[in-house]
């Protein structure tokens, strides 16, 4: 669990103050168990995926991040963002998002 000023500085330190104290009042613990479960086949090893790399990520380190995209082969955006593009960069995420939504119906098509 992170406290008010590990949200602020370290979680989502490019939000605003009233986003900050939301992700505070509302986000839950890891579960422990979400680490060390198994996964039996990865759907990354055989469909198409997209990873949001966020540069000044200080909960995941963006070097990580630029790895596993690159073990996935997946298609990437990076944005100078805290571990929160979502709510920091809502378009240029929903963006990225439509465009793989986009990219997988051509493929299916």
């Amino acid at each position: 669990m992170l406290s008010r000023d590990g949200v602020r500085e370290s979680f989502g330190q490019d939000l605003s103050p009233p986003d900050n104290d939301l992700v505070y009042a509302t986000r839950g613990a890891t579960q422990g168990a979400i680490l060390s479960t198994p996964i039996g086949k990865a759907a990354w090893h055989n469909r198409p995926s997209w990873f949001i790399i966020a540069s000044n990520d200080r909960m995941i380190a963006p070097d990580q991040e630029r790895t596993t995209a690159d073990r996935m082969k997946s298609k990437t955006i990076t944005l100078p963002t805290s571990h929160l593009p979502m709510i920091s960069q809502p378009q240029k995420v929903a963006d990225f998002i439509a465009e793989a939504a986009a990219s997988i119906e051509q493929r299916d098509s």
